[in-house]
């Protein structure tokens, strides 16, 4: 996990290729003394390793982002506001790897819309 103690995974439920993922955010993570003191902003790039880390546990294998399109930052993640959060992954097979949908939301919220290629790498 690149995101050491950044965020908790609460449930990861796989149905087809949808899999829906309740995480929450650690408000309290140094991330946040300098993004931004006394305002916190969950970064844009954190929420997409994230995405990236719940694919990998999803299909059990290793990923490296190839491309992204699609990236709608529609709403502002506080972690102290709002902390908990569905990500909904929308995963299909390619040739190099795995396409992902993703559509991430706290409450009635959508905050982040994106799709991602990812090709299966091997880990020495």
């Amino acid at each position: 996990m690149q995101l050491k103690d950044f965020y908790t995974v609460k449930d990861l439920s796989v149905d087809g290729q949808l899999a829906t993922a309740q995480i929450t955010i650690n408000s309290k993570h140094d991330i946040f003394k300098g993004h931004f003191p006394g305002n916190p902003v969950t970064p844009g790039v954190c929420m997409m390793q994230i995405i990236k880390e719940l694919t990998e546990q999803v299909v059990e294998k290793h990923l490296f982002m190839t491309t992204s399109s699609n990236i709608k930052f529609m709403s502002i993640i506080d972690p102290e506001k709002t902390p908990d959060l569905v990500l909904q992954l929308d995963i299909s097979e390619t040739e190099e790897g795995y396409r992902v949908k993703n559509t991430t939301r706290f409450d009635d919220t959508i905050a982040l819309k994106l799709s991602s290629n990812y090709k299966v790498i091997s880990k020495s």
